[in-house]
C-alpha cells in the first residue's frame, strides 16, 4: 500500500487513519493543538485537537477519518436506492434522509424538487398585485368567456392567464426571467422552465404570449393599464377570427 503524501498511517481494526503530521509533531503538541488529517473520502485536509485524536486511538475507535458527517455518511452508512419523483432518475439516500422526506417524495436535485412542487402545488400560491388586478379587470370585461388564472392543469405547469376557448395563454415575466437577481444558476433554471412551458403550450396547440413586465418596479393601476391593454388587444383580435 503506497501513500506518498502521508506522514503517518494508523491501521486500527482494519481501518486506515490518514494523518499529515509526524510522530515528533504529535509528541510536542499540546492537547488543544490542532493536527492535520486527510479525509478518507474526499482527500481534504482537516484538523482535530491532539486530545481528540489521542482518545480515539487509545480506545480503538478508528480515529478521525472524515472531514464532515456528509463524507462519513457516504462511506459508512448503507444507502437505499430510490427514484426521483420528478425525472425518475435513481438516487441513493440514507435511511434517515428517507425518513425526513415529506410525503415520501425524493428528488435528485433542488431543481427537480422545485419543478415537481410547482406543478403539483394546490395551496399557498403567491400572486403579485398585478396578477390580482388583471384578474379583476379581465373578469369584468370578458364575463362571458372562461378565463383561468394560475392554471396548473392544462400543461402540467402554471399558466398565469389561460383562455381555453381561444387556445390562448399569457405569461407575465418579471425581472427574474431576464437578469440574474439571485445568481446565474437560478436564472438558467427559470429560463429552462420558460422554454419547457413554451414547448408544452406548442404541443397543446395553445398560443402563448409572453409579456415583459420587468419595467414595472412597483404596482400601480396607472402603470398596469398598458399590460391590460396588450392582453385585450390580443384577445379582441382572436375573437374576430372565430
Amino acid at each position: 500500500m503506497n501513500f506518498p503524501n502521508l506522514r503517518h498511517i494508523y491501521i486500527i481494526n482494519n481501518v486506515i487513519m490518514k494523518t499529515l503530521y509526524t510522530q515528533e509533531e504529535f509528541n510536542n503538541a499540546k492537547g488543544i493543538d490542532l493536527l492535520p488529517l486527510e479525509c478518507e473520502y474526499c482527500g481534504k485536509t482537516f484538523y482535530q485537537p491532539k486530545k481528540s485524536i489521542k482518545y480515539e486511538l487509545k480506545h480503538n475507535l478508528g480515529g478521525r477519518r472524515f472531514c464532515s458527517n456528509n463524507c462519513k455518511n457516504i462511506v459508512l452508512i448503507d444507502k437505499i436506492t430510490v427514484e426521483c419523483k420528478n425525472c425518475d432518475k435513481e438516487i441513493e439516500k440514507t435511511p434517515s434522509q428517507i425518513k425526513r422526506s415529506k410525503y415520501n417524495n425524493h428528488f435528485c436535485s433542488s431543481s427537480c424538487a422545485a419543478t415537481y412542487n410547482n406543478k403539483h402545488k394546490t395551496t399557498g400560491t403567491k400572486r403579485s398585485k398585478l396578477e390580482v388586478w388583471l384578474e379583476e379587470q379581465l373578469s369584468n370585461r370578458y364575463n362571458d368567456i372562461e378565463i383561468l388564472f394560475n392554471d396548473k392543469t392544462t400543461i402540467g405547469s402554471e399558466l398565469d392567464i389561460h383562455i381555453p376557448s381561444l387556445n390562448l395563454a399569457f405569461e407575465l415575466n418579471g425581472i427574474f426571467h431576464y437578469e440574474p437577481i439571485y445568481g446565474v444558476d437560478k436564472l438558467q433554471k427559470i429560463q429552462e422552465n420558460d422554454k419547457s412551458k413554451s414547448k408544452a403550450c406548442h404541443d397543446a396547440k395553445i398560443d402563448l404570449c409572453i409579456i415583459d413586465i420587468s419595467g414595472q418596479k412597483y404596482f400601480k393601476p396607472s402603470t398596469s393599464q398598458k399590460y391590460f391593454n396588450i392582453i385585450c388587444k390580443i384577445v379582441e383580435e382572436r375573437l374576430l377570427t372565430l
